[in-house]
């Protein structure tokens, strides 16, 4: 046991650690482009995170070097019943749907204790849980989730919907229920193992704390019961956490569903959020005449499903513009915009190292360090691998090219607009560039007088394609399937928050 959590607490530090390094890198990055970029940039100022003032134990530098002793004293403690987590950071975190939730960051130890008894328990217990679950586990996912729903609508020309969100679903849940549930529906739970979860929950009179791997296991397991509830009714459903989504042909059977989500929600305590959850609803293919209120998608987990076709979210849909808006404005117009000039690189002999660099950041962020060409020649089968890091892995499963030609064609004007309000603003600074490269391109021939241009033999000015994307990703997942062309940090994916 004692080497068990050894390991873990040095796994966690170096997870940690690894993270602190990654930002030092990325703020010196930072810093060095906007020195750059303008005159009097910012100093860099390193920082860490405010609750490793609170105590050493937060530190992962601290832990990891005191690595042996914290864990035979941890050990010693589980073994006579006596382990109790040390008093978290408690943070608020705003919600994008208004209001907040408190996260719970737990000392280095402690999490790495947490970490490692929810890797016991889903191991021994995930063949019980619904294979309609889909959220803290190591053998399902969101796109998962995403393709089961898609799949199965798309086969009927007319589905019965119901929606339901809980309120505060983490922080409601009742403890005597949590209980009873442990030792109900053939869980394998050791008396040890229920010692450490008492241990996390006894300063609590209800709920389970956010931010901590054993709260991940807890919260399938109180959910266990309304999934056995719904695959007993014959109903098909998804569920993603507290996210839920039922769908049936039946109509009848649908309606069976509220009343046993009703049920659970005075079982476990936890209220249903009816804001957010839009009860029954039909889901028909555009066109078809509907008796009772109809819509022609769903939105879960920040895809857009409908009939035969799957989206982005729109709230997604817009986080994505507002980055790439925001990586064209900063390096092109933001320099441009004070009195007297702070920006530092003007443009000279056709050539405009902000349009450059503004392009290749906004092709890291659609592609992930991939090229117009590795695309397409994976595309086409001269390349047989790419990995996938974009954002658009996050969203494997599109196929509304509609939508990516929608954005396709914005992204082209978002550039075009902003190369013009660049040329205002140089020569309001005395730099009139009205009959150079790129200032002299009309937006009708950007994509391909861009795409043409070499930098050091390389066609580093083309504008990344949403559709070509797709179409990589598409070949991607016949060839080798979701979890080989998703994102690798998919599952850290903040779905639910938009």
């Amino acid at each position: 046991m004692e080497q068990k959590i050894y390991i873990a607490i040095v796994k966690e530090c170096e997870k940690l650690i690894l993270r602190h390094h990654s930002y030092h890198n990325k703020l010196h990055i930072d810093w060095v482009r906007n020195t750059k970029r303008i005159s009097d940039a910012p100093p860099k100022k390193v920082e860490s995170p405010e609750y490793w003032k609170v105590d050493r134990r937060f530190n992962p530098f601290y832990v990891k070097s005191n690595a042996k002793a914290i864990a035979r004293s941890i050990a010693k403690k589980i073994s006579n019943r006596t382990y109790a987590p040390a008093e978290p950071f408690r943070k608020s975190i705003p919600k994008s749907s208004g209001g907040s939730r408190e996260l719970t960051i737990y000392q280095i130890p402690d999490a790495a204790i947490s970490r490692y008894f929810y890797s016991r328990l889903l191991d021994k217990n995930r063949h019980r849980f619904s294979s309609f679950s889909y959220a803290y586990r190591n053998d399902r996912n969101v796109h998962f989730a995403i393709q089961d729903i898609a799949i199965d609508i798309s086969q009927e020309a007319r589905t019965f919907i119901a929606e339901f969100d809980f309120s505060d679903f983490f922080g409601s849940i009742d403890h005597t229920y949590l209980y009873s549930q442990l030792h109900e529906n053939g869980f394998l739970i050791s008396d040890e193992e229920e010692a450490v979860i008492k241990a996390f929950l006894a300063s609590r009179d209800k709920g389970i704390p956010q931010g901590t791997s054993i709260s991940l296991f807890l919260a399938n397991l109180v959910c266990w019961k309304i999934d056995k509830s719904l695959e007993k009714s014959g109903l098909k459903f998804a569920r993603y956490a507290d996210d839920t989504v039922i769908w049936s042909p039946d109509y009848a059977a649908i309606c069976k569903s509220f009343s046993i989500i009703n049920d659970f929600s005075k079982e476990a305590g936890v209220s249903i959020n009816a804001k957010k959850s839009d009860g029954i609803s039909l889901l028909a293919r555009d066109g078809l005449p509907a008796e009772i209120a109809s819509k022609s998608y769903l939105n879960f987990l920040g895809y857009s499903i409908g009939v035969g076709k799957v989206s982005i979210k729109e709230s997604a849909e817009k986080r994505i513009k507002k980055h790439m808006a925001y990586l064209l404005y900063r390096s092109m117009i933001q320099p441009l915009k004070s009195s007297p000039l702070r920006g530092l690189v003007i443009p000279a002999n056709d050539r405009d190292k902000a349009l450059l660099v503004s392009i290749m950041q906004v092709r890291r962020y659609m592609y992930g360090g991939l090229s117009n060409r590795d695309i397409t020649d994976y595309i086409s089968g001269r390349k047989k691998y790419l990995q996938f890091k974009g954002v658009m892995s996050f969203y494997p499963l599109l196929n509304d090219e509609s939508q990516l030609r929608n954005l396709d064609g914005w992204l082209v004007s978002m550039i075009y607009r902003c190369i013009q309000l660049r040329s205002k603003l140089l020569i309001l600074h005395g730099f009139n560039r009205l009959h150079s490269f790129p200032f002299n391109v009309a937006h009708k021939n950007l994509v391909e007088q861009l795409g043409r241009r070499r930098i050091k033999g390389k066609r580093l000015l083309e504008i990344p394609s949403f559709t070509l994307i797709y179409r990589a990703l598409q070949r991607g997942l016949r060839e080798a399937g979701i979890e080989k062309v998703m994102h690798p940090q998919s599952l850290k994916y903040e779905y639910k928050g938009i």
